[in-house]
């Protein structure tokens, strides 16, 4: 890819965006996982608590600095599996013959104070369930 072809983003645009979900009153942003939104992730997390819009994250990255939660794969577990693969491609094993993995563990991770700010109640049978609470 060219530096020319690359999306960027400028903050104005970003802002824009969030003035227009608060225009048709979204109840709720779900941020899908891809790398220019994990780039903004400290806007687009402090432009959804500025609007006080819930959102719901791919990485556990965004919870911890502020997002309400965050479900999404295991990056540890990914970075394993990875370690895996190369180190059977060293052995001698052909990287075509390998099979396609996907996620097996995924996390939750829910940020309390958020919920809090927020005026959300997050219901205990979903804090048992979440890999981290952040308070």
């Amino acid at each position: 890819m060219t530096k020319s072809s690359r999306i960027t983003f400028k903050q104005s645009e970003v802002e824009a965006a969030f003035s227009r979900l608060v225009q048709v009153r979204v109840g709720l942003l779900l941020v899908s996982g891809d790398s220019v939104l994990v780039s903004l992730r400290n806007e687009i997390v402090a432009l959804a608590a500025r609007h006080a819009i819930p959102s719901l994250y791919h990485r556990r990255e965004f919870t911890v600095i502020g997002g309400l939660m965050s479900y999404g794969p295991s990056l540890g577990e990914a970075f394993y599996q990875i370690g895996d693969y190369v180190g059977r491609i060293l052995k001698g094993e052909e990287p075509g013959d390998l099979p396609v993995q996907q996620p097996t563990k995924f996390l939750l991770a829910i940020n309390l104070k958020t919920a809090n700010l927020l005026g959300l109640t997050v219901p205990p049978s979903l804090l048992t369930r979440a890999d981290e609470v952040i308070e």
